[in-house]
């Protein structure tokens, strides 16, 4: 892996490399709640539209200081006064960032603190994985903003908590929190000390999968879901006849025929 942060001039994100293939992706407004303006979003793009390509094999999603993202720069856009045209270019570019995380094929495990709200919300839900900590709290508070959501949430935060939960949290601003964001969907873990570490602990053990199969798992899924059952039963054949018929996996069958791969146990 060869990140090359000057060359690729990020000013809104703080990107370095950890061990082996894994990247830490880092939102750096720390004064802003790391809100998400136009600069930003178009920084998500150029990165997460190259990552598999420089060898990146795993991805830590986290924000600077107290808070993971508060979601749109409203005040960039207030004072935009933007046209209907232009601002449906701008959310043009937050599914384009949002859609090279999902399926872009490289995992990515977001850790999540403080305010997970509004299009941060949209941008965790972007990511594969979803770690909070006792700080976290997420809420979709367009419906109080006077705006409507336009990075994903109709798509992704529905398809998590479905369609009904997902009005409510619009319309009347409700925030979730600890188990019950869990229960709900919105996170995958949480943890009562730090998210990022956990997420670099999940991190680097996805990065040890080869990355063919990484690749099926964080692209491939997400497109069968958009199939017709039929279609999708199809697709995921084809899928699994190119990933289990891997050179790369041979050894790692091997293992297990042998009875020297590591074993499948319940936690605890």
């Amino acid at each position: 892996m060869a990140l090359d942060k000057n060359a690729l001039n990020y000013d809104n994100l703080d990107i370095r490399e950890h061990g082996e293939g894994v990247a830490v992706v880092m939102l750096n407004r720390p004064d802003k709640r790391n809100a998400l303006d136009v600069a930003t979003i178009e920084e998500l793009v150029k990165f997460f539209s190259s990552a598999r390509q420089i060898g990146v094999r795993a991805v830590v999603l986290t924000g600077a200081g107290d808070h993971f993202c508060a979601g749109l720069d409203l005040v960039e856009h207030w004072k935009a006064d933007r046209s209907p045209d232009d601002f449906m270019h701008v959310c043009l570019r937050w599914h384009e960032a949002f859609n090279k995380m999902e399926y872009g094929g490289v995992p990515i495990i977001a850790a999540l603190k403080g305010a997970v709200v509004g299009g941060g919300l949209e941008l965790a839900s972007a990511a594969h994985i979803r770690v909070m900590d006792q700080s976290t709290y997420f809420a979709l508070p367009e419906g109080q903003r006077g705006i409507f959501t336009g990075g994903g949430a109709t798509i992704r935060v529905s398809d998590m908590i479905g369609k009904a939960r997902m009005i409510d949290m619009i319309l009347t601003g409700r925030v979730y929190q600890g188990q019950e964001a869990v229960d709900l969907g919105l996170a995958q873990y949480l943890v009562e000390g730090s998210s990022y570490d956990k997420a670099l602990e999940l991190a680097e053990k996805i990065a040890a999968n080869l990355p063919l199969t990484n690749f099926a798992i964080c692209s491939a899924i997400s497109h069968l879901n958009n199939m017709s059952g039929m279609d999708a039963a199809y697709a995921e054949a084809v899928v699994a006849g190119v990933v289990n018929t891997q050179p790369a996996a041979r050894a790692r069958l091997e293992a297990f025929a042998n009875k020297t791969a590591a074993r499948v146990r319940p936690n605890g």
